[in-house]
């Protein structure tokens, strides 16, 4: 299993999560951050809560099967891209297992 990490701005929060659930991944967690990268956008200003950071960003965090992260990978990209700079990132990690907290069951498919 993998874990996808999206890094994407706010105004695109909503066409990105749409088009995830029209593609089958219908669990995301999403978070409100500020970040800070090497190009600065115009409209970018000093954060009250921290002083380094300059850029609102939404962190948008799924879990699927191995062989749907290219899948899903292309899904968020397409929906997340702007003709500006700066879209964000996406990082990709190992998940050796993750279990429903109800039942106590892996939700990791076991290839053969």
């Amino acid at each position: 299993m993998k874990e996808i990490k999206a890094f994407i701005k706010p105004t695109k929060l909503e066409n990105v999560v749409e088009a995830l659930k029209e593609n089958g991944f219908e669990s995301v967690t999403l978070s409100e951050c500020e970040g800070t990268g090497a190009y600065k956008r115009e409209d970018s200003v000093p954060s009250l809560k921290f002083h380094f950071a300059d850029s609102k960003v939404i962190k948008l965090e799924l879990i699927c099967q191995n062989e749907e992260v290219k899948k899903a990978v292309k899904i968020i990209c397409e929906n997340a891209k702007t003709p500006y700079p700066a879209d964000g990132i996406i990082y990709v990690s190992d998940v050796n297992d993750a279990y429903k907290i109800k039942t106590g069951k892996s939700i990791k498919k076991i290839d053969f």
